[in-house]
């Protein structure tokens, strides 16, 4: 499989991984940019005995992610706010979302980074759990563990959806 076949089936869940991670569009697609632009700069050290496409260029998002904070990057506390403020000064109040709700946006907060970061692997980055233990170092047990508590925390913090 070559580079851009990759970028083709995997855009998606590096965009969503960012998605679950940061608040602001412009981030989530300079990250995924970033994290693309690492890939093909280190091509040559992917191992596919070791790991899937999908897990190795996760690895590269994660760091790409923690690069992107430790250059002074602050965590934004809402999607909703950014998003309010990026479409006021873009003049275009109908744009989509970046990739999760605001009331999701609003319960994610109150999970801890490990555990935000195991539900944005999962559900924003498409990981299975077997992927998520060789990413985070965990094992796969405490994987499901997390995900299944977090889970019940993001079901509980979620006002109740009618039809």
């Amino acid at each position: 499989m070559n580079l851009e076949e990759i970028y083709e089936l995997h855009l998606g869940r590096v965009y969503g991984f960012f998605a679950y991670r940061v608040a602001s569009r412009h981030d989530a697609e300079d990250l995924t940019s970033a994290t693309f632009e690492r890939a093909v700069k280190h091509a040559g050290r992917f191992d596919p005995r070791r790991a899937s496409p999908a897990t190795w260029l996760l690895a590269i998002a994660q760091n790409v992610l923690t690069d992107h904070y430790r250059r002074g990057a602050r965590r934004p506390e809402s999607l909703t706010e950014v998003d309010a403020l990026d479409a006021r000064v873009a003049g275009a109040p109908d744009r989509p979302e970046l990739g999760v709700s605001p009331e999701l946006e609003q319960a994610l907060g109150g999970l801890g980074d490990r555990e935000r970061e195991v539900v944005a692997l999962r559900f924003g980055g498409d990981l299975r759990g077997k992927e998520i233990a060789q990413l985070t170092g965990l094992s796969e047990a405490n994987v499901h563990q997390i995900l299944s508590r977090s889970l019940r925390q993001l079901r509980q913090a979620m006002p109740e959806r009618r039809p």
